[in-house]
């Protein structure tokens, strides 16, 4: 099929839905300029850092335990650049939707893998952040807590302490080896269960099992589903639609049509049993 005629049935489509969940991966934020830690433009593309150990080890649970310097070291240059960085088109546009659908009593649902916080800076609401977010720090002794401005204003940061009882400090996401946190499943979990009529996976490489499987369950049901990025994954021979493209680009082609044509019907959302 293409290109033009999968982007306007899926503007038809979406028009006609009244659920979409949307599954966001680091693609969508690297319109940005935010660097992803591995692949095009990425940060870590080399096998080991320059202590000799993989960016994933260094990002890791057990690293900050023994040697926080060398995991702060990179969770401040990832900060920085969220800082300096902004929500491109492709995040505003998804916002603009979850308005418009809640104006006509419908839903749209963010699960994002990226910990930039940039669904809610550009206004989405409801933003599941399956790997925590980088806006908030707390002390990992105490209930002191403090923000990525406050901290990089600082002048000389290496290991970040509490100003409270002197502890380390870290920001609130999942490190490699934690666990995810258990509330953002539940909630994921209870929006599920009420079904969607469209998923979108957008940006992500499809790599992590709790990523693929709402893709995969929906195509059970024989829902539509539509993957938007530029390099292929295991999804992209699979969903209804693989559109090859950056995600600002595609989502700003899918909204012009959206806006040049006019459909009626709304389908039943699917309900996983």
């Amino acid at each position: 099929m293409e290109m033009h005629q999968q982007l306007t049935e899926i503007a038809e489509l979406l028009q006609q839905s009244n659920r979409v969940l949307f599954i966001t991966g680091a693609g969508i934020s690297a319109e940005s300029g935010l660097p992803t830690y591995r692949g095009v433009g990425g940060l870590y593309n080399q096998e080991h850092t320059e202590e000799g150990y993989p960016i994933e080890q260094c990002l890791s649970a057990s690293m900050f335990r023994v040697r926080p310097d060398i995991t702060w070291k990179y969770m401040l240059q990832i900060g920085k650049d969220v800082i300096q960085c902004q929500p491109n088109p492709a995040h505003q546009i998804i916002a603009r939707w979850e308005e418009e659908f809640a104006q006509r009593g419908g839903k749209v649902v963010v699960l994002t893998q990226n910990i930039d916080g940039y669904h809610r800076l550009a206004g989405s609401k409801n933003v599941l952040e399956i790997h925590g977010t980088f806006e908030e720090l707390f002390c990992t002794k105490c209930t002191w807590e403090t923000s990525w401005k406050t901290l990089l204003n600082e002048e000389g940061t290496t290991v970040p302490i509490c100003q409270k009882c002197g502890a380390v400090i870290r920001p609130r996401i999942v490190m490699f080896e934690e666990m995810l946190p258990q509330q953002v499943l539940r909630q994921f979990e209870e929006e599920f269960d009420n079904g969607f009529d469209m998923v979108f996976s957008i940006g992500t490489s499809s790599m992590f099992p709790y990523i693929i499987r709402p893709v995969y369950e929906a195509i059970d049901c024989g829902k539509r589903t539509v993957e938007i990025n530029p390099a292929r994954s295991e999804l992209s021979h699979q969903v209804t639609y693989y559109l090859p493209m950056r995600a600002a680009e595609a989502l700003q082609e899918i909204e012009r049509r959206r806006s040049e044509r006019v459909f009626q019907r709304k389908p039943q959302a699917f309900a996983r049993k």
